[in-house]
């Protein structure tokens, strides 16, 4: 990928469990890992890259797991995300993008009716999700698009759910409240196979 020379990976200490990776045509100012938590950081879950006019955060939130057997981890997360990113946004406004794990509303999932005690439609991480919108960012997607339904970004491989649109949005676009009319459009690009994830893409208008 010569077009992208700048390349930061962070990979989980267990192999195969996790990680994120940031590629950029531009270097960045500064590039973090983590947020100085050994638990969360040892298993890959976080890259903030810092640009002249916004910070970057690409993430890979926990999953609350088969049977919620992690949903205790998810919640210790959570705030601490939060945290993380408003700090960053009292600074310059904030990009997040990213396998968030939560569908926000019985929209942002096909069957909402038989998945409120599964991981990534609990009330808990649902009610994560949107403390973390008051806090000052926008789901860049829903801004666009808040009435669009069948709009998913990751079907499981079983079933051939894929064929049959039967998904879950789990994947974002986040921005400052204050970028937003920076934002020109969010797309899913479900066209794209080779996962059982579909990339996201976010466009910034231009600058004058």
């Amino acid at each position: 990928m010569v077009e992208y020379p700048h390349q930061y990976w962070l990979a989980a200490k267990k192999d195969g469990y996790s990680g994120v990776a940031l590629l950029s045509k531009e270097k960045p100012i500064t590039v973090e890992y983590g947020f100085n938590d050994s638990e969360h950081d040892d298993e890959g879950r976080l890259i903030t890259a810092e640009y002249p006019t916004f910070y970057l955060v690409t993430t890979y939130v926990p999953n609350a797991g088969r049977k919620l057997v992690t949903l205790d981890k998810r919640m210790d997360w959570d705030p601490k995300f939060r945290k993380h990113l408003q700090e960053l946004d009292a600074k310059k406004p904030v990009i997040v993008c990213g396998d968030l794990n939560v569908a926000h509303k019985e929209i942002d999932l096909k069957n909402p009716k038989t998945n409120t005690k599964n991981a990534g439609f609990t009330k808990e991480e649902r009610d994560g999700f949107s403390t973390l919108l008051e806090a000052g960012f926008t789901d860049v997607y829903r801004h666009f698009y808040p009435e669009e339904k069948d709009k998913y970004t990751f079907w499981t491989y079983m079933m051939n759910c894929r064929a049959k649109n039967v998904g879950w949005r789990l994947d974002y676009m986040l921005a400052s409240n204050r970028l937003v009319d920076k934002v020109a459009d969010c797309i899913h690009r479900t066209d794209v196979l080779g996962s059982d994830h579909c990339p996201i893409t976010l466009l910034l208008t231009k600058p004058n």
